[in-house]
């Protein structure tokens, strides 16, 4: 395959990444305004953001028997505009003030959401390869830079007291323009090759090969490692925004700022890890990021003013950085075995990111948002533990699979 068809796909790659980070940011720093209009307390608020995680987690265990099956083109466009969906669904019911209608609308978000994820990190994985260097981390800066350009257009049209209704219109049509243009440039159907070893046992099917990556002790080391540091990310997207609101008494608009200054913080950090990682490994790199999310989160909860309590934000997002991009990385070390691995993967790490936050708001109706938050920091100790388990495959997969033509 020749370079610019690599480059191609590995611009294509990070555009959908960072469109997947956009989205998600417009939804979760407008949290707080979604709370207000639906009249709900932080715990009811959780409860209504673990119909997200019930989608995701549905649609993550299955996402790699459709990305063996469909591509990751496609799979990405299945997410897409199944995501939309969701958004016009949720447009329509705040719009109408329905909790229930919401619920209904978030559940196909976060299919959506699932399905997106994995077959854009399935890609990625995939173009990391060919190019011979670590881009994972910078295809996930693109998701961090989306995700803060939302943060701060969610801002500004908090600010604007523009409604939420017509913001996720506009985003619906941002979205399906994209899913029609950006994934035609992927690289050609690698994914069957990776699902499924080109002489699987008799009998085998993908579904069967996709279940079997749970019975990996590795895989789920790995997964343990995504998940603390899914939580860490997930629970600043959910709760930042909210904690600084209630917990310092900020504007809606500056609790978005908050937010977006970790946005920012993880972008950069993501943008050049990867040359940390070539030049020091994966294990180390995980520790130092882990250990800064870690005192940052601290920080964060027990500043006294906006201002330690937005340098706390700053190391809790360079400490976020890190861990998803090398966890998806890790998963997919063997090619043969890619999909099945990040969808495995993925699970987990999006149970946390997604199942963990709304528990922290029930939490958070007992001691408040802002110190429920301490509560992530167990997981990245769980994280930190398990981070060797993170260390490259030996080099004879990656030969096997570019002798066997891929």
């Amino acid at each position: 395959m020749n370079k610019p068809t690599v480059r191609h796909a590995a611009m294509a790659t990070f555009a959908v990444f960072a469109i997947n980070g956009f989205v998600f940011a417009s939804w979760a720093a407008r949290i707080p305004t979604v709370t207000r209009v639906l009249d709900l307390t932080a715990g009811e608020m959780g409860l209504l953001l673990l119909t997200i995680a019930a989608g995701s987690v549905i649609a993550l265990p299955l996402a790699g028997t459709v990305v063996a099956r469909l591509g990751t083109a496609s799979t990405v466009r299945v997410g897409g505009f199944t995501s939309s969906f969701g958004g016009l669904i949720v447009a329509t019911a705040l719009a109408l003030g329905s909790v229930s209608l919401t619920a209904v609308g978030l559940f196909f978000f976060g299919v959506g959401i699932g399905l997106w994820d994995v077959s854009q990190n399935v890609e990625g994985a995939d173009v990391e390869r060919r190019l011979g260097r670590t881009v994972m981390p910078q295809f996930h800066a693109g998701f961090s830079g989306g995700a803060f350009v939302g943060a701060l257009v969610g801002a500004g049209l908090s600010a604007l007291h523009v409604s939420m209704s017509a913001h996720l219109f506009a985003i619906v049509v941002l979205v399906v323009l994209a899913m029609l243009a950006i994934p035609r440039y992927f690289l050609p159907s690698p994914v069957a090759a990776q699902a499924v070893p080109a002489d699987p046992p008799s009998g085998a099917s993908r579904e069967i090969l996709g279940r079997s990556a749970w019975k990996e002790s590795r895989t789920l080391l790995v997964g343990l490692v995504v998940l603390g540091a899914a939580l860490t990310e997930g629970a600043a997207n959910d709760w930042i925004a909210k904690a600084t609101v209630d917990g310092l008494g900020a504007t809606e608009s500056g609790g978005a700022i908050m937010f977006a200054v970790f946005v920012a913080s993880m972008t950069a950090f993501r943008f050049f890890g990867g040359r940390f990682i070539d030049a020091y490994g994966r294990v180390p790199v995980l520790y130092g990021s882990l250990g800064a999310a870690l005192v940052g989160l601290t920080l964060f909860v027990v500043a006294p003013n906006v201002w330690l309590a937005g340098l706390g934000a700053v190391l809790w997002g360079a400490g976020a950085a890190m861990g998803f991009p090398m966890g998806m990385s890790a998963a997919a070390d063997d090619p043969a075995r890619a999909a099945a691995r990040v969808s495995v993967v993925s699970t987990i790490g999006y149970v946390a990111f997604l199942a963990g936050p709304p528990l922290l708001g029930f939490l958070g109706d007992h001691v408040t948002i802002r110190w429920a938050l301490l509560a992530i920091g167990v997981a990245i100790i769980a994280s930190i533990l398990t981070a060797p388990a993170a260390k490259p495959l030996p080099a004879e997969a990656h030969e096997a699979y570019e002798d066997a033509g891929n």
